[in-house]
């Protein structure tokens, strides 16, 4: 079985920035995680609407 979401790009040790693509949608989300906290939340274009990774 496939994984749902595939980490395709990373920055950071400590406070750290990843993309994510969700294999089934090809949303990408924008997960954020330091010493206090961590969210995960879709990355958004200009116009506010989600970034798409075509299949």
């Amino acid at each position: 079985m496939a994984e749902r979401f595939k980490k395709t790009y990373s920055q950071g040790i400590i406070d750290v920035m990843e993309i994510w693509v969700d294999t089934e949608t090809g949303v990408n989300y924008l997960f954020h995680m330091n010493a206090q906290a961590a969210g995960f939340t879709p990355l958004l274009d200009k116009d506010g609407k989600p970034v798409v990774t075509e299949q």
